[in-house]
This record gives structure tokens, sequence and C-alpha cells, in this order.
């Protein structure tokens, strides 16, 4: 972190942030180096919008609070815990243990027609508002990934390819997500009066995001600080005004330069007096499911990457995988994002991390190793290409479930398959979970040419061993 540390969050305006092509412009790199060194020191930083943008945050914000005052006191619809369904979230549900309730919007899959029979008692917004506050905040979201980039010095754009086509193609269903959530609203009686306020020790999170927007009505949200401090972050926004801050997937696609936001919402702050509760618009920049989550573009622009980092991980996976935050909480004076300026404030490149003499990239990887990355290549590259120009949601069968049907014609994935092209005899399981046998038929049939090498074991007969070998890649 530069000595002339930020005293409060980075202000930028979105409009200085957007790119364009040629020499970058002053306001640019100005722009850039306050949200870096506001991100470095407060894992957070504001986002100026327009005042039209400003206009449309705030009508939603209005919209929600309607909404969430006219649902019954009791929940109806009790949050899911089920990590598989992570990118198919959509209309309402409440968790009464953190007295909050939320509507998530996602394209492609959230129905906005108010005669939908599924939308009886759903969020019916003002017309286009809830696609018109996904569009703005998805292009800032956006902005401010390219801005990071620029920082790292990565080449244009390098996350394309694990983000959702724009706009989305045919009966694809959006990764991203805009979530309308109210805290704390004194009429829902799910937590039977039991909440009286964050607690201090468990009710913090990190967002497995790429990038987290926040707009809120009322002041709550703390995030932890360079220096672990709890600190509040939107308790001053202006109307136009809202928070940003990095998650898990930026921290893992960064190799670990970009640290993720430890935050908590605060629900005890005069909440009881309040008849609406506290309401807030969250978009949230996902990844696609069947992409890799590479540092591959940090060590092409000269990065260090430490071992933890090295194998790509597949999005999915890392979705459903429960992560510690042991270490953001231990890590006060880490500077992975510490932004060094020049004495006339222009942008100087990245600091590198020291390359370790050791670098375990010299290592030859297991042979079986390197048959499942090649595998998650072709997926991503083949199949996953294949499926979307058809159309296509890949959605993988149980391994010993599909074992027992994988040539009969009327099986449930067995249309998928044909479509595809999967090849005969291998069972329609995500590539990660096939035996090393079925790894070789699967590359074998989307990669013309592709030979087993000579140090892989072509008797190795092992079972899908998905819960050991993800614990291989981090």
């Amino acid at each position: 972190m530069a000595a002339n540390g930020l005293l409060t969050l980075g202000r930028v305006k979105l409009s200085d942030l957007i790119a364009t092509d040629g020499v970058p412009s002053d306001s640019y790199k100005l722009s850039v180096s306050t949200l870096s060194q506001s991100l470095s020191q407060y894992s957070a930083a504001i986002i100026q919008f327009s005042s039209s943008d400003g206009a449309l945050l705030r009508s939603g914000l209005d919209s929600a609070r309607l909404y969430f005052h006219q649902r019954p006191s009791f929940p109806d619809v009790i949050e899911s815990d089920d990590s598989r369904e992570w990118c198919r979230t959509s209309g309402y549900f409440a968790d009464p243990q953190l007295w909050q309730e939320t509507y998530d919007y996602r394209p492609g899959l959230t129905p906005l027609d108010e005669h939908s029979s599924i939308n009886s008692v759903e969020f019916l917004p003002p017309p286009g508002a809830l696609p018109d506050i996904f569009a703005l905040l998805g292009r800032a979201a956006r902005g401010i990934l390219d801005a990071i980039s620029f920082y790292l010095n990565l080449r244009s754009s390098p996350f394309a390819e694990i983000l959702d086509n724009m706009p989305l193609r045919g009966r694809e269903i959006s990764s991203s997500v805009l979530s309308v959530c109210c805290h704390a609203r004194p009429s829902f009686q799910g937590a039977h009066g039991q909440m009286g306020g964050l607690c201090e020790d468990d009710n913090h999170h990190v967002d497995k995001s790429l990038i987290s927007l926040v707009k809120s009505d009322k002041a709550g949200l703390h995030i932890r600080d360079f220096n672990g401090r709890w600190v509040p972050v939107d308790g001053d926004l202006g109307p136009q005004e809202a928070i940003v801050f990095p998650g898990l997937a930026l921290y893992q696609a960064t190799a670990g330069y970009v640290n993720p936001a430890l935050h908590r919402t605060d629900t005890g702050s005069g909440m009881q007096s309040n008849m609406y509760g506290r309401c807030s618009l969250t978009f949230k920049l996902m990844p696609k499911s069947m992409t890799n989550l590479s540092s591959s573009e940090m060590r092409a622009a000269g990065h260090g990457v430490e071992s933890q980092f090295q194998l790509p991980v597949l999005v999915d996976d890392f979705m459903q995988r429960s992560h510690t935050t042991d270490y953001i909480l231990n890590k006060h004076g880490y500077q992975g994002f510490g932004f060094p300026s020049s004495q006339d404030g222009s942008v100087m490149k990245p600091a590198m991390k020291r390359r370790k003499s050791n670098d375990s990239r010299c290592k030859p990887l297991p042979p079986s190793k390197r048959l499942r990355l090649d595998a998650q290549r072709v997926l991503k590259e083949r199949v996953q290409d294949i499926a979307d120009k058809k159309g296509i949601k890949l959605r993988f069968c149980n391994l010993k479930e599909c074992e027992s049907h994988v040539n009969d014609v009327d099986s449930p994935c067995a249309n998928i398959r044909m479509e595809i092209g999967w090849p005969p005899g291998v069972p329609f399981v995500h590539p990660h979970d096939l035996p090393n046998k079925a790894k070789m038929g699967f590359l074998e049939a989307y990669e013309p040419g592709w030979t087993a090498t000579q140090d892989i074991d072509m008797g190795l007969t092992e079972s899908g061993r998905g819960g050991s070998q993800h614990s291989d890649i981090l």
C-alpha cells in the first residue's frame, strides 16, 4: 500500500472507469489508481452513477420496500442449502435465522409476466425495472473488472471467456444474478424476535462472485479492512452511489492478487422502529458454471503464481465447495492488491511477486492429473461449444446411476448424449469424475488425434473420485 493511503473509501465515477481505445486518459488512470488503492485498504470502493442511473436504482429500492412490506409475516419459501443450485436460484426465498428475505432475478429463468401462474405471489416490479437494473449493474461490474485487469497489466477483457454472453443466446440462463433483499422487516416473524443485531463472530461471509455491487436504502454494511477492523461502508452514500467489492472467484482467477471482501450486515441499528427494514439491491457478476478459473492470464502478464493457484478449477466445483475465511481474518498485513503510484499520480506497473526458485511449475504433473486437466479443457473448448450452439443446458448424471443405463436409448440422458455426440459406452457424468479409461474415451471422441501419453497407465480403472480429486485442485 502506498504511503499516502486513503483516509476513507475511494469514490470513483463509473464514467471515468469505462475504457476507450487508444492511450489511457489521465482521468482513467487516476480512477483506476483510486479504485485499486481503496480495494487494497478497505476491500471495497464507492462507485458513482449518473443521475438517471441513480434514479433507476432508487426506484428499484422503492419497489422492494413495497413488495416486502406486502408479503405475509411468515416465510412460505425457506432458503435451500443445496450448493448445487447456486446458478439456478430464482424468485422469493427467506432465511429466518438471518432475518433476511430475498428475491433473485436471473435472466433466462425468472419470469416477468405478471399473468404467469408462477408469479401469483412473486415480485411484480414496475415494467422493465428489474431487467434495466440488471443491465445497468452488469455493465458497471464488467467495466470495473476491466479496470482491475488494466491495473494488473492483463490484456483487454481477459475474463470474457468465463462470463455470460452479452446478450444471452437462445435458451441460455444467466450465471450472474440480481438479488433484491430485505433485512429485519419488523412484520416478518420468521426469526420469532430473536434477531437483535449482528453477531461479530458468526455473521460474516465472503461472496463467491467476481464482482459484487450493492445499493441500499439504509446503512448497515460492514467490511473488514486492511488492518482487520470492521468498517461501515455505506453510511454516507449519496443517492447516485453504490458499493463495489471483490469476491472469491476473482481472488482465485487472479492467483490471490485481489483479496475478497469479508462482510456482514448490521440488523440492530434502529431497525425495530422502521416499518420496512433495510432493503438493498445486490448484483453479483458470476462466472459460467462450465468454465474454469485459471491463473493463465496472470502468468502471461508476468506475475508469479503460487502453488495453490497452479491448476485451473472448474467453476461448478468451486461454487459447491465450502471455503474457510480464516486466511482473510489472518491477512491483516497482506498487500496483494497494493497500488504504488508515482509522485505525479500516474499509474505504475503492478509489483511482481518474487518467483520461487523451486517453482512448482517445473515439476511434471502426475499422469492422472494431466489426464483430468485435458478432459476439463476439452469439455470447455469442444463440448460446451456444441451444447451452446444447440441451446442445451448440460446437467450431468451421477456416475453410479449412469453406469446402469449408459447404453439404454430410453435413459434420461439419452437424448442429450445423442445431440452432443457423447461417446458410446462412456457414462454421461462430468469428465472430472469419470474413471481414467472413460476419460480417455471421452478425449478420443472429441479431440481427434488425441492419444494417451506413454506414462499414463492404460490399465487404470479407478471409479469416480469426485471428492478426493477436488481436493487436489486447491
